[in-house]
């Protein structure tokens, strides 16, 4: 397959593009992550979530250490080609590192931050 596609990305000065987890059958936001030109092109090919760890320098997976693979079932881009959307997939229901559904958990009400959604699975009983 021809990689021009990613010459159409507008990469940011760091070689990266937010790319949003969707739940690709309730529209849920699941998180956000970042990609540089090989995660996406490794997301393509290899079917399933791929993302670039700015915190560790490398590649990274989804569900690599916790089981919790994204399995792509459509990749979107926005009109200025700045950000991806990677609808998925969320195996085993938990996209968060917290054990929960999704990252977004926290809701402001009342100017407070309230978690709003249960944890499913201890992150003790995910990453040991």
């Amino acid at each position: 397959m021809s990689t021009d596609w990613l010459d159409r990305i507008n990469w940011n000065s760091d070689g990266l593009v937010p790319a949003i987890a969707q739940d690709w059958q309730s529209g849920r936001v699941l998180m956000q992550a970042w990609v540089n030109r090989e995660a996406l092109a490794l997301a393509v090919e290899e079917n399933r979530a791929v993302y670039w760890s700015r915190s560790r320098q490398k590649l990274w997976r989804k569900g690599e250490e916790s089981g919790h693979a994204q399995v792509l079932h459509g990749v979107y881009t926005d009109c200025d080609q700045d950000c991806i959307i990677f609808q998925v997939e969320q195996l085993g229901g938990i996209a968060c590192h917290t054990g929960r559904e999704s990252c977004y958990y926290l809701k402001l009400e009342n100017g407070q931050w309230i978690e709003n959604e249960p944890v499913l699975k201890s992150p003790d009983e995910i990453y040991g």
